[in-house]
């Protein structure tokens, strides 16, 4: 079932990166939206072309920007899309490189499969708990072919932790420090956007703790692909799984991190 996405939201994707590094390579406008975020053309048209592909599929879509169904018209929904289509426009804006989009669909509250594009890269990485995780480049031929496959994440001796561009939270701090009495000294990827998730699942980092505010479309692609290589990400006070497709949008404040990666 999952296959029959895969191909057109791929081209979506990539039709959309094409967008966004138009906007890129020039000047643009930067507007202020109502929660005092940013939001450019590039945010805008990226939505819009994402939007007209995934609505062929006939299921509801959730996306950062785009009035979204209401909650009583969704929460039954069995099939529902998760868009971010430019997450990380702070880091647009300054033009450092570190933005990507961000699909997902998700099933009965669960995300089952996930993408992540790098327009400047120009890499897809996708994945699920059938497929595993594949990083493939634009234009890919054979998109399920091996070499494009990426090996399961193992622990290493040196733990790495993946962490935003903005400063350490006391909570944060209080974090590292408790993981440097576990496993010794912590190495450090600074990084925005769900950029972080590719870390992740490629084994660059280890763990990836989150303590301000996210939305649903900011990580559920991440969550199922990181799922494919034996990750997870849980609520960072309770210790569940994420859950999505929620009547308020925002996330908990969340930790992810290998499975079998047991904390002190």
């Amino acid at each position: 079932m999952i296959k029959q996405y895969i191909p057109k939201v791929i081209k979506a994707l990539e039709e959309a990166s094409a967008l966004i590094m138009e906007v890129y390579t020039r000047d643009f406008n930067i507007e202020i939206k109502a929660d005092k975020s940013p939001v450019t053309e590039a945010d805008k048209a990226s939505n819009d072309l994402l939007i007209k592909h995934l609505s062929e599929f006939n299921l509801p879509i959730i996306s950062e920007e785009k009035e979204n169904p209401d909650y009583q018209d969704r929460k039954d929904a069995p099939l529902i899309w998760s868009v971010d289509p430019l997450d990380g426009t702070r880091e647009f804006i300054r033009k450092n490189d570190q933005f990507c989009i961000c699909v997902a669909l998700i099933e009965n509250g669960k995300p089952i499969l996930g993408f992540i594009a790098c327009p400047v890269e120009k890499t897809i990485m996708f994945g699920s708990k059938s497929i595993g995780a594949i990083e493939i480049p634009f234009g890919a031929n054979d998109i399920y072919d091996k070499k494009w496959g990426i090996n399961k994440s193992k622990s290493k001796s040196t733990k790495v932790l993946a962490h935003s561009n903005s400063p350490f939270s006391e909570t944060s701090l209080k974090f590292v420090a408790d993981l440097e009495k576990q496993f010794g000294s912590i190495d450090l990827i600074r990084k925005g956007s769900a950029l972080k998730f590719i870390d992740l699942v490629k084994g660059n980092a280890d763990f990836y703790i989150r303590l301000g505010p996210t939305m649903e479309w900011d990580i559920a692609a991440g969550q199922v692909i990181y799922d494919a290589v034996g990750g997870e990400v849980i609520n960072y006070h309770t210790q569940e799984e994420l859950t999505y497709n929620k009547e308020n949008l925002k996330n908990p404040h969340f930790l992810a991190k290998l499975k079998t990666t047991k904390l002190d």
